[in-house]
């Protein structure tokens, strides 16, 4: 039985993956860490999520959540990943992070962390969307620089981050096929008299609104014909799989810094 420690657990990401652990024959929860202002602290996880009860207290205390957990999987906030990094640590648990709107010191943290223990991290850990991907990918390696490419994504009323880190990872994979770095393609934002599209640049487009989970599209458009390529998550619980996918192929694994990629075998 795979014991795992939830960072995160009271968040809506937080929940999807107790409900998932909660329907595993082969998975159990050993903690489960909440911010200390939580007014539920010290109340079972599963019946604060509206599950069964799993015997497992909400707690802030990562040092007592990770006792005996094989795996831990994070989907908290950017404020607390240097925390959730010590503490995966020095316990020496495996880690799953899919946690958005990190920066680059953040991915650094990582990196270093991922020299102790497993780490794998991805911006989306939907299993279908990183096949998605790496489809992207193909799509832009076999199309020239006629193929205009437009990256439009929508997301929930509640999102903070924009583009999406899906969008930004997609975006990454275009570039690279063209032997270029995202920063120096990528258009943000368009208003007023913009002018004609830069050649071979990387448009973005932001939907935020209602209880949408995760729409991405690219478009690859040439004069004559356009090819789109869409994923969309119609339930947080596919972003939980993905994660407890990931987190069974994590624990036990030499330390390093892997990619659903890696865990995909893509």
């Amino acid at each position: 039985m795979l014991r795992l420690a939830v960072l995160g657990a009271s968040g809506r990401m937080g929940r999807a993956i107790l409900g998932c652990i909660a329907a595993a024959d082969d998975l159990t929860l050993a903690g489960a860490v909440t911010e200390s202002r939580d007014p539920a602290i010290g109340r079972d996880a599963g019946e604060a999520a509206g599950l069964p009860s799993f015997g497992v207290p909400l707690t802030d205390d990562r040092k007592q959540a990770l006792h005996g957990a094989h795996a831990a999987i994070d989907f908290t906030l950017p404020a607390a990943l240097d925390s959730n990094l010590k503490a995966c640590v020095e316990s020496g648990t495996a880690l799953v992070i899919g946690t958005t709107g990190l920066e680059q010191r953040h991915l650094d943290a990582m990196e270093k962390a991922a020299h102790q223990i497993p780490l794998v991290y991805g911006r989306n850990m939907s299993v279908g969307v990183n096949v998605f991907m790496d489809l992207v990918a193909r799509a832009a390696a076999a199309l020239d620089e006629e193929y205009d490419v437009e990256i439009i994504e929508a997301h929930h009323r509640h999102k903070v981050d924009a583009p999406s880190g899906t969008a930004l990872a997609l975006g990454e994979r275009v570039a690279a096929a063209k032997g270029r770095k995202l920063q120096d393609l990528a258009v943000y934002a368009r208003q007023g008299r913009t002018g004609p599209r830069v050649p071979n640049t990387i448009g973005f487009s932001v939907v935020r609104g209602g209880s949408i989970v995760g729409d991405h599209t690219v478009m690859f458009v040439a004069g004559e014909e356009r090819v789109e390529l869409t994923h969309r998550a119609q339930d947080r619980n596919a972003f939980a799989h993905g994660a407890l996918r990931a987190a069974r192929w994590a624990a036990g694994r030499a330390p390093g810094y892997y990619s659903m990629a890696d865990v995909l075998g893509l």
